[in-house]
């Protein structure tokens, strides 16, 4: 039953990431939609696109190494464990560097504007 359990909860993880993925690209490109109609494409809006886009990676990545998580949990042997081991490290060092860009790119905007605009929050 745990393993039928973890099975579900594994699948419902994989899929709640690739709806955040899905809604994070929506969201990214609703955002560049003014800025493609006035045919400007203008830096700003760009940038409140890719950090919004970023955000939402972030999240779908960490769902994603959750539902690997519980595979893992489900049947680890060392193959599981090593492949887990791989993927979690990539995870994290994109993670690690998405949020770095993120974060230098909210400095930049304070920087620029004294306070961080409304579109990039």
């Amino acid at each position: 039953m745990f393993v039928d359990v973890s099975g579900w909860i594994a699948l419902f993880l994989e899929g709640l990431s690739v709806l955040t993925i899905a809604i994070g690209s929506l969201d990214a490109l609703l955002k560049m939609l003014p800025a493609v109609r006035i045919r400007l494409g203008s830096q700003g809006a760009r940038r409140a696109a890719w950090l919004s886009l970023g955000r939402w990676l972030l999240l779908g990545l960490e769902f994603m190494l959750a539902a690997d998580i519980v595979r893992t949990a489900i049947s680890p042997d060392w193959n599981d464990i090593g492949q887990l081991a791989a993927i979690a490290v990539i995870r994290t060092f994109l993670n690690y560097f998405l949020e770095r860009d993120l974060e230098n790119a909210s400095r930049e905007a304070i920087e620029a504007h004294g306070s961080t605009p409304a579109e990039l929050r």
